[in-house]
């Protein structure tokens, strides 16, 4: 089969050597320029290396960048990991049109962050689609799902990499496939169970110590590595990481505790009463250094988070 691969970062490059790896003819690679002074994208680096024709491209929409993937004459164009906004007389160029990949289970999570908001929502089940990009966001036929499980400490690094990353590189090969073949079947997204979500920022993992515990985890969990969730200690910003849940059992448990106080600290962690339990820390950042233990962090017992 003869493609041309659109995207970015580690999982394009991935999937650039999956499809080269079984012998597919990757006649480009389009990607979006990097800013002056930045390391090379993954993807961008790995096509160069291999001897794969690059097409710097900031919009796939404009005239040049339509006519150099006519030139190429693929079968069929492969998103992977694309952020941009492709249109579609851009996807349609292709012989066979051009798949994409999304790591949610369409038409729930549609958004940049699908990722992050199941895990923060605290679902049990996320995945990743197969689907033909159209012009609505993330809204075209879906031609191949996988599910994963969500378990109980699982981290926005740990769903990605971990499952939706490898599942979803061997998906495109296989939906590849199907096109080829003939056999792919393109079901429509129902409207009715459509969910979109915006960016996971700031703003939006910014913890509410007046939260159930439960929330407070599914937040930090949902952000850990990025954007990290974060709070407030002393005029700074307090970004917590890798943490386990601890659930009160009994009133003397919590009596007598203000929510985001610390309740106990060691030379590994330190400990944050919430609403129904506490957080144990085991890793954070200041605003303006690095990733310590919660130990090393200067935090001593009664301090408030987030006061």
């Amino acid at each position: 089969m003869r493609i041309a691969i659109v995207g970015q970062q580690a999982f394009g490059k991935a999937v650039l050597e999956a499809f080269l790896a079984r012998g597919d003819v990757v006649a480009g690679v389009f990607v979006a320029p990097e800013p002056p002074g930045s390391r090379p994208d993954p993807l961008h680096a790995a096509a160069v290396e291999k001897g794969v024709p690059v097409f710097l491209t900031a919009h796939y929409g404009a005239p040049e960048a339509i006519e150099s993937l006519r030139r190429l004459a693929v079968d069929l164009g492969i998103m992977a990991y694309v952020t941009a906004f492709v249109p579609e007389r851009f996807c349609r160029v292709p012989r066979l049109g051009t798949i994409q990949f999304h790591p949610s289970l369409l038409p729930q999570h549609r958004g940049p962050s699908s990722i992050n908001w199941p895990i923060i929502l605290g679902r049990r089940r996320t995945g990743l689609s197969i689907f033909r990009p159209v012009k609505g966001l993330d809204e075209g036929a879906v031609l191949l799902q996988k599910e994963v499980d969500i378990l109980p400490d699982d981290t926005l690094g740990s769903v990605y990499f971990d499952k939706i990353f490898p599942l979803g590189v061997a998906a495109l090969l296989e939906a590849a496939d199907l096109v080829a073949a003939g056999k792919a079947r393109e079901i429509a997204q129902d409207e009715s169970q459509a969910t979109y979500e915006s960016w996971v920022r700031e703003a939006e993992a910014r913890i509410d110590w007046g939260h159930h515990v439960e929330t407070i985890y599914n937040l930090i969990r949902g952000c850990n590595p990025a954007p990290g969730a974060w709070t407030t200690l002393g005029g700074r910003r307090f970004y917590l990481f890798d943490a386990k849940k601890h659930v009160a059992r009994t009133f003397a448990a919590v009596k007598g505790h203000r929510s985001g106080e610390v309740v106990a600290a060691t030379a590994a962690s330190i400990a944050i009463h919430a609403p129904g339990g506490s957080i144990e820390l085991l890793r954070c950042r200041f605003d303006d250094g690095k990733k310590i233990a919660a130990g090393e962090a200067g935090i001593a017992v009664g301090d408030i988070l987030g006061a």
